[in-house]
């Protein structure tokens, strides 16, 4: 099904069932634990082998000798795999060769090594007996060292990262008012709660991988590459993820090395990454410098928006899209964006939850808090008179939807900001200094292609099959939410089946793409099922109304189940969304509000309110909905305050890399979190008339909670996280 323009009516709109908060179907299976996640799969091979990586140590260099003799003396030890050993491995699209190094090494804990044996104690034990003799070489591990020299970031058509409108220099020049200020933000992990993890068993020449992945199209695609076997002879398993935030996007060290280490191993082998590798060996969010310069006339039009952003990533790696949001958030005749990327022998830099907003809204949010300021104006009132409804680079390209001042003045509203002080330092409760912040949310609407099976069997079930992954979202519930508002069944007489490459491509989870994408694309084929049917049933399709587990036309009504009294029917399709990005910008819009208590004698900053406000089209399913914004506000509350991936820039590598020293929020640093959603739909974004939410949440947090801060203290700091040793000596005089 080809989807390229507005659905009008469709079953969709009935809302018995989608838009209904209902609970997650596999919540049970994972509050019993009977969820198994990709190292629990104990049985789906027989006689599983354990593996153990060894990262490099070092960041930079070569490997010039390996000495593996001890290690294969060793108890238990099955086999021993190498870059040498692996043979020639194709990068593929995602540079999946890269994750086992040698004889070069790229980065610190590169894989170089994976051992093999009965037992993961025998596996670790022989790990540490390998022995490897490096040749190091000077590396780059400091942005702003980097910064002066970094060149332009490469640019696709698609994509510019160097875009220009009207004249920046010369209105930034002559603006009666301007700002022109540089803020930091850190590198950053994603810290899911489950490892990467997998389980790799070859049967001749076919390879089955269980592991834990958001994107199974892809990766299966560049195992095959990598592999150099046909895709047709990879399945790859993934029903079900603790977590991902952008980091299991991609094929990593523990899928390869687990296929690899099967092979030589001539056996089933599951690998999982130890937690030190999850953070040096897989992907991070890139620390970034930017600079943002506004010029704007005395009552507080802007008329010049400039952004400027510098981040490190590998050779022939790409830049943290920070400027993204500048591009399409603010009004204003005169404009430039420009990104720069540095080579750094760091860990690979790549996605993480709301990878270019989220951090360039940390800086951008803070820079039109400062320009309220400088205008004497009203921190919400300055964002709602900037608004615009076009691209303001493309200004013949209309939003198909932007409500971003509803969800700025409703925010505004329920949050109380009448009763804030405008004046910072003033406010306070006890010893504490108190304040309020605000800062606007954007995140584009993503939609991508997406398929699905359904069958409808003699039971009257309708089961759901589609490669679609649920990292903690909700996909289960919302897909069959889809199909029983499709065919008229309650959500019990559904059934999803999801994670498997042996099941119809999917969008995948990633970029907030997948709830709209992965639903529209149940949505075509049960229309596809619908039709079959109804020509069964000998309905007239355009008359033809699925309810109460039944179709009804006029004062006829025939159960579904007759329609397969001599066996279950299947449909199968694909929505494809054809040029919509051409005539319409799409995104999602929202409006952040928090307040912070300040002590004014030490600077510990504790959150005392949150409240998002966010404009996203249908919400599928307000519950889970609900629980992604929370938690992305926790996650962009943890930016803020003390998320830092800490650099050792002389040897190359995150020091703080585990659970116990990359500090993230727990619940009590979390206060109570209100989450309000516009009633809307957006018919322009798919047949479902939904956007994404998992993003938008985190988009805008950090720069409410720093501008909160401010507006306590008095205290402005543009490098994050925001600790109070930044503060400390800047707090206003107790007295």
């Amino acid at each position: 099904m080809k989807f390229d323009t507005p659905a009008t009516t469709n079953p969709i709109d009935r809302m018995k069932v989608i838009g209904q908060p209902l609970d997650r179907i596999d919540g049970p299976l994972k509050v019993s634990g009977t969820a198994r996640y990709a190292y629990e799969q104990h049985d789906v091979a027989a006689n599983q082998a354990y593996g153990h990586i060894v990262g490099a140590a070092i960041a930079k260099g070569r490997i010039v000798a390996m000495d593996l003799d001890a290690a294969r003396k060793a108890p238990g030890v099955l086999s021993i795999v190498t870059a040498e050993s692996a043979g020639k491995l194709d990068k593929g699209k995602y540079n999946t060769a890269k994750l086992l190094g040698g004889p070069e090494i790229e980065h610190y804990h590169q894989a170089v090594t994976l051992v093999v044996a009965e037992s993961f104690e025998q596996a670790r034990a022989a790990a540490q007996l390998v022995k490897v003799r490096y040749d190091e070489t000077k590396g780059a591990f400091d942005l702003d060292a980097a910064k002066s020299g970094a060149p332009d970031a490469p640019s696709d058509e698609d994509s510019p990262t160097q875009t220009s409108v009207g004249d920046f220099d010369g209105a930034f020049a002559s603006a009666p008012v301007t700002l022109d200020q540089s803020y930091s933000t850190p590198d950053q992990s994603h810290a899911m709660m489950e490892p990467h993890a997998s389980i790799a068993q070859w049967e001749g020449d076919k390879l089955t991988l269980w592991t834990s992945n958001q994107m199974i199209a892809w990766s299966v695609g560049d195992m095959a590459k990598t592999l150099g076997i046909p895709k047709e002879n990879i399945r790859l398993v993934s029903p079900y993820i603790g977590g991902g935030f952008g980091g299991k996007l991609f094929n990593r060290a523990d899928a390869l090395l687990a296929a690899l280490g099967a092979r030589a191993a001539k056996r089933p082998v599951k690998v999982a990454l130890q937690r030190p590798l999850i953070f040096n060996n897989t992907t991070h969010r890139p620390a970034t410098i930017q600079r943002i310069r506004i010029g704007a006339t005395p009552d507080g039009k802007i008329t010049a928006i400039g952004h400027e952003s510098w981040s490190g990533d590998l050779k022939d790696g790409q830049p943290e899209l920070a400027t993204q949001q500048t591009k399409l958030l603010y009004a204003g005749a005169n404009r430039m964006t420009s990104l720069k990327l540095a080579v750094l022998d760091l860990p690979e830099g790549n996605a993480m939850r709301a990878p270019g907003e989220a951090p360039g809204l940390m800086a951008l949010e803070i820079a039109m808090d400062e320009m309220a300021e400088k205008l004497n104006m009203d921190p919400v009132a300055f964002r709602v008179l900037n608004d615009t409804q076009v691209d303001p680079e493309k200004p013949k390209l209309p939003f198909s939807q932007r409500h971003l001042v509803e969800c700025l003045r409703q925010g505004a509203e329920r949050f109380g900001w009448d009763k804030r002080s405008a004046k910072p330092g003033t406010a306070r409760d006890g010893n504490w200094l108190v304040g309020m912040g605000v800062a606007s949310a954007f995140r584009g609407n993503l939609v991508m292609k997406s398929g699905a099976r359904v069958t409808l069997g003699k039971d009257g079930v309708v089961t759901v099959f589609s490669d679609m992954t649920d990292i903690g979202t909700g996909s289960y519930t919302i897909m069959a939410q889809t199909a029983a508002e499709m065919m008229g069944l309650p959500i019990g007489k559904v059934k999803v089946e999801l994670g498997d490459s042996s099941f119809p491509a999917s969008a995948g989870s990633g970029g907030q793409w997948g709830a709209n994408s992965a639903t529209s694309g149940v949505y075509a084929a049960c229309v596809k099922l619908r039709e079959a049917v109804v020509q069964k049933l000998g309905f007239n399709s355009a008359d033809a109304v699925f309810e109460d587990g039944a179709v009804k036309t006029g004062n006829r009504a025939v159960p579904l189940t007759q329609a397969v009294s001599d066996g279950e029917i299947t449909a199968e399709d694909t929505i494809e969304f054809g040029d919509l990005d051409k005539t319409h910008a799409q995104a999602t819009f929202g409006g952040h509000f928090v307040e912070v208590g300040v002590d004014a004698a030490t600077g510990e900053v504790r959150l005392r309110r949150m409240l998002a406000v966010c404009s996203a089209g249908r919400i599928l399913n307000p519950k889970s909905a609900r629980s992604q914004v929370i938690g992305a506000m926790t996650m962009g509350a943890g930016a803020a305050l003390m998320e830092h991936l800490v650099v050792d820039k002389r040897r190359g590598f995150f020091v703080n890399h585990d659970l116990a020293g990359y500090e993230v929020p727990v619940h009590a640093d979390i206060p109570h979190q209100e989450v309000v959603f516009l009633d809307e739909t957006d018919p322009m974004s798919s047949p479902m008339k939904a956007k994404g939410v998992g993003e938008l949440g985190i988009c805008g947090v950090g720069a409410a909670v720093a501008n909160a801060i401010y507006n306590a203290t008095g205290v402005r700091v543009r490098d994050y996280p925001i600790t109070l040793d930044k503060m400390i000596d800047r707090l206003p005089a107790v007295s």
